[in-house]
């Protein structure tokens, strides 16, 4: 896989890994799944508790459910009656791995570029203080 510098791919992952991370980015692209994860991430919720802010049927919201699950970021357990859903806190983690792995890439360009700002500064203040005597 190539990155978008053009170099090898930094991250190290597989194809599946691939898969499993545009599978995940495709979920979250969706308001409402966005707005799912971020009540799961206060605890487990039924689909009848997911479902209640939204002003679509339970079953879309249960397929919104299935397409986070087919992403690995939510997981269904269960409890007698109860079918509670899960964030899958590993999913969320692979995510914020990958996205970490480009910020710190751009975060060092960002400290070089301020580094080589200050010291064109620094030359230019030293340049004015020459001149001046």
């Amino acid at each position: 896989m190539i990155d978008d510098t053009g170099g090898d791919n930094v991250a190290g992952g597989d194809p599946s890994d691939d898969d499993r991370l545009d599978r995940a980015f495709m979920a979250l692209a969706d308001p409402v799944r966005r707005r799912i994860v971020a009540r799961l991430s206060r605890g487990p919720q039924t689909v009848n508790e997911l479902a209640e802010p939204f002003a679509i049927t339970k079953q879309a919201v249960s397929r919104h459910i299935q397409v986070l699950e087919q992403a690995q970021l939510v997981t269904r357990t269960r409890e007698a009656q109860r079918r509670p859903v899960h964030l899958n806190a590993a999913g969320l983690e692979s995510l914020t791995a990958w996205i970490d792995t480009y910020r710190l890439i751009h975060e060092q360009r960002f400290r070089a570029l301020d580094a080589l700002l200050e010291s064109t500064d620094t030359n230019k203040k030293s340049q004015k203080r020459k001149a001046e005597q």
